[in-house]
Parts: structure tokens; sequence; C-alpha cells
């Protein structure tokens, strides 16, 4: 296979990822909880020949980076709709593990536990399942988790950052594999979720780049295509 030719499927091959990413974004956009998603890609050297300087600079899909910019508050007046204003997830137990969200659309189960749309128990500041009890009516989050209720303390609810680095497991889901640390600075605010952060206009403009981009790519390898069969023709016509 010729280098251009080589370079170019390369070349499309990434902007498909890129493309994918951006579906998903656009896919996201009113996601609660929803942190946009970029690739990123690395480069790299193929060699094409036995010396040292025989070689082409290639790029390939290296990883993500999530876009942590805080979105929009909607409002809703709902008693378990949480939102976090500032760095922070919730803790959720999920059966892979403990996971990190910002989607705050909880409930109570049918044993009077919170947990999110997913069914999965919220977690407290200590790592443990939040029981509200069945007498308590009227529940009150305070900025810093409090749960409370009757005028009693019920519990605290965990709200945590990753000490390291934070990994998507779903669109709503992370995970810290270095484990997780209390957020100084986060504010609970009760009756409220937050918004996606995609910008559709900005995700539509970058779909219409990377399309743009893509079919100039085509366009290169069908003409390289005529010129490697012009090539062998006029070989086998001597």
């Amino acid at each position: 296979m010729s280098s251009p030719v080589y370079t170019t499927l390369t070349r499309q091959q990434g902007l498909m990822q890129e493309m994918q990413a951006v579906a998903n974004n656009l896919a996201n956009s009113s996601t609660t909880g929803y942190k946009s998603d970029k690739a990123v890609f690395t480069e790299f050297l193929v060699s094409t020949g036995n010396s040292a300087d025989q070689s082409l600079s290639m790029g390939a899909l290296g990883g993500h980076t999530f876009v942590m910019e805080q979105g929009g508050l909607n409002f809703t007046g709902g008693r378990f709709d949480l939102a976090i204003q500032g760095e922070g997830f919730f803790r959720v137990d999920t059966p892979q593990g403990e996971r990190l969200t910002r989607a705050g659309h909880f409930q109570l189960s049918s044993a009077g536990q919170l947990v999110d749309m997913h069914g999965n128990a919220v977690l407290s500041a200590g790592g443990n399942p939040i029981t509200i009890p069945d007498d308590v009516l009227d529940v009150k989050f305070g900025e810093d988790g409090t749960i409370s209720g009757n005028g009693q303390i019920i519990d605290q609810l965990g709200i945590m950052t990753a000490d390291g680095e934070l990994r998507r497991d779903s669109n709503t889901y992370f995970s810290a594999d270095g484990g997780t640390v209390q957020a100084q600075d986060a504010k609970l605010v009760q009756g409220a979720l937050e918004q996606s952060n995609v910008s559709p206009v900005l995700e539509v403009a970058r779909m219409i780049e990377v399309q743009r981009a893509y079919e100039a790519g085509q366009a290169l390898l069908e003409r390289e295509d005529q010129r490697i069969s012009q090539l062998i023709t006029a070989v086998r016509e001597r």
C-alpha cells in the first residue's frame, strides 16, 4: 500500500472516531449531568523502509477527555432532585462497584433507600446506603449534603472528587481508579438538576467540519486510486 493511501486511511479512521464522539455528545445534549466528551489523538511513527529516516508520522486515538464545566441548573422543585454547584460527584453503588455521577435525579425505593434513576443506591459520606425513615415527610438537604427531617439529622450525602484520573464508564457514570476524597467547595442544591454542558451549536459546527475533512480524504483516496491504476496500465502496455 502506498504511503499516501496508508496515511489517509489512518486519518479517515481518526475522523470517524471523532465523529462518534460528536454524535454521542449531541445524543446526550439533554441528558442530566452529562459531560461533553472530546477525542484525544496521539502521534506515532511507522517505518516505511530499512533506514531510520524512512518513516511516516501517523495519528491514532489516544483516549478521551471530558469537559467538566458546570452545566446549567434546571429548577424542578423535586424533593429528591439534587444538583452540585462546583466540583464533586455523587457516589452510587452499582453492580460494577462504586461510581461517580453528576446526575442527581433521585428517588426512594420501596425499602426507603435513596436510589438513582437506575435503582442504584446513593451513598453517604461514609460510603453506606442512605435510608429515609418512613415517618419523615419533609426531607431537607443542606448545602454540605446534610440530610435532615422532622428536626433531626438523618445522614450526610457523599459529595466526592476523584483522587487521580477519571474514567467514563457510561454516559453519566465515572470511575476513579485512584479512589475519591471529600469535595471541599461543592454546594448541594435541592430541587434542581444539572443540565448537560454540551453546546449543540458547537457540536453541529464540529460535525460539519469533521464531515468535510472526511469527504476531502475520500476524494484524495479516489484520486490516488486512479493514479495507481493509470500507472499499472501504463506499465502493462509497454
